[in-house]
């Protein structure tokens, strides 16, 4: 392969010598590059691989489904992901796309340089089929004796494996550094980190903490013996915790009144593992990092992974289910009032929601395919994302919580999410915190960007017959039920008469259809 003197002269020097290399003593210029030895060749194509080894913040074993990126949209449009990451905080990967497309333009220029290397290949393979037949005669060492061209043809096919290997390199690192860009956000996300009003769940004022007295839960259910943290203290340590008596009778009230307005609503109930590969929690999205840099890990990677490495068609979406399990979190925040008893805990039982629906028959990446032109198919999607909000709002307006929902800004949203509504409830005992608010749910519209990572593929049918895309994805949060029940507690606590008063829409899950919980004797203990 032809190469200039002054390729050759970036290269890291001295190369091992060689009497018969011709990197020193031939012209530059014009040789080929099979003429060089073995010894210079290695180090030479080394030297070729672009930035060394391929280094990822993922793993993914070869049983793993197969990213499907999209590569070519992320090389038509560097600027763009790379204001995207800066918006969205990730400026670690803010060169990713301008790297992609400098390794794909230094592929094409390898892919044509070596195609006359396969041309020359091919020839030489004719060239010995025509001399096999002409006897001894052909079997010389001159420039055409089949001799030589059998050395050139070795020499040819070393160079092609070469540069495959090369090759090979060069689109893994691509899709490595793609796998690093978040996903693009959605034109109604606010750029920046101040989030935005777009509605209330009963009143937009809170109610008066004068009843309550604006007692943590914390207090609330020690007096109450329903919660206990000295003991998981104890057992466990720190951000852990028992809930006992009512408490633990609460916690799955909540789930089964989270389940029953979901399945009413014709959500499917799945019960996920709580552990789920690495490989797949990263094609999810869930990065080891938050706002502060904590390691996180969440159970819905169980969800969205059980379509993997499916084709779906378009008649069976949306595909719509729910279910509780236990999540954990590797770092519970700094010991503080902003992370006090239930609010941030290592461990807590979940209500999540996972949905798939058929994003428009255009390609996924254009406009209409990510945030809607097309009425008919891009409403699924938003169909569903509403329909998500509704039965969190539901839940708790029936659990009687003052909250505010608000559309999340670029800094707030995970690598998968395009657009993400969190809803925040008032925790009375929290007014020098956020005012006193906290989030209880959070909604997201993924696109693609796990499909494609998943290799969840999308038969479309009907409009688009045949057409193969991938799906889009949406997660949310119906129910958290150490924060939902620290909020019931702190608004439902009555400082007179020393009692909590239960939910109406929680009575019939509660034994004995119990209205108050109020506190038991020592020896009831």
């Amino acid at each position: 392969m032809p190469r200039s003197s002054a390729d050759i002269g970036k290269f890291a020097e001295p190369f091992p010598k060689s009497p018969s290399c011709q990197l020193r003593t031939g012209s530059v210029e014009s040789m080929p590059t099979s003429f060089i030895c073995q010894s210079c060749r290695t180090a030479l194509r080394a030297q070729l691989k672009p930035h060394g080894p391929v280094k990822r913040s993922y793993t993914r074993p070869s049983f793993a489904p197969k990213p499907i990126v999209d590569l070519k949209h992320i090389r038509q449009n560097p600027g763009l992901y790379q204001q995207n990451c800066l918006d969205r905080n990730y400026p670690a990967a803010a060169n990713n796309s301008w790297r992609i497309l400098d390794l794909h333009n230094q592929l094409v220029e390898r892919q044509k340089e070596t195609l006359e290397l396969r041309r020359r290949n091919n020839d030489v393979g004719k060239s010995i089929q025509r001399q096999a037949g002409m006897g001894d005669d052909a079997q010389g060492g001159g420039a055409g004796g089949t001799s030589a061209l059998l050395e050139e043809a070795r020499k040819l096919k070393e160079e092609l494996r070469g540069f495959e290997e090369w090759e090979g390199g060069v689109v893994e690192e691509m899709v490595g550094l793609a796998m690093e860009v978040p996903n693009l956000s959605s034109g109604v996300t606010p750029v920046g980190d101040e989030a935005e009003v777009i509605g209330w769940i009963n009143g937009q004022e809170p109610a008066t903490i004068a009843t309550g007295g604006g007692r943590s839960h914390v207090d609330i259910g020690k007096d109450l013996d329903i919660l206990d943290f000295e003991a998981s203290a104890t057992t466990s340590g720190w951000g852990w915790y028992f809930l006992k008596n009512e408490g633990a009778m609460l916690e799955q009230a909540l789930i089964q009144f989270a389940l029953h307005e979901a399945m009413a609503r014709g959500w499917k109930v799945m019960t996920p593992p709580s552990l789920v590969y690495e490989h797949i929690a990263s094609a999810c999205g869930f990065m080891p990092r938050d706002q502060n840099g904590e390691t996180q890990r969440y159970e819905i990677a169980g969800e969205s992974g059980s379509q993997a490495n499916k084709t779906l068609k378009t008649s069976e979406l949306p595909l719509k289910v729910i279910g509780p399990s236990r999540c954990y979190r590797a770092e519970a925040g700094a010991r503080g009032v902003d992370t006090k008893g239930l609010y941030r805990v290592h461990e807590f039982t979940k209500v999540e929601m996972f949905a798939w629906t058929a994003p428009p028959v255009a390609t996924s990446h254009d406009e209409a395919s990510r945030f809607g032109t097309d009425e008919e198919s891009e409403s699924q999607t938003d169909t569903v994302f509403e329909e998500m909000l509704s039965l969190q709002t539901h839940i708790l307006t029936e659990l009687g919580l003052h909250a505010k929902v608000l559309e999340m800004p670029t800094t707030d949203l995970g690598a998968a999410a395009a657009r993400k509504v969190d809803i925040e409830a008032f925790f009375p005992s929290r007014t020098s915190i956020s005012n006193g608010y906290g989030e209880l749910t959070s909604a997201s519209i993924c696109t693609d960007y796990q499909s494609r990572r998943l290799a969840t593929r999308l038969k479309y049918e009907g409009k688009g017959a045949g057409k193969l895309g991938f799906p889009h994805t949406l997660n949310g949060t119906a129910l958290a039920v150490p924060r939902v029940l620290a909020c019931m507690l702190e608004n439902g606590w009555d400082e007179k008469e020393g009692f909590v008063r239960v939910p109406e829409c929680l009575m019939k899950w509660m034994p004995g259809n119990i209205t108050t919980i109020g506190p038991r004797s020592k020896d009831a203990r």
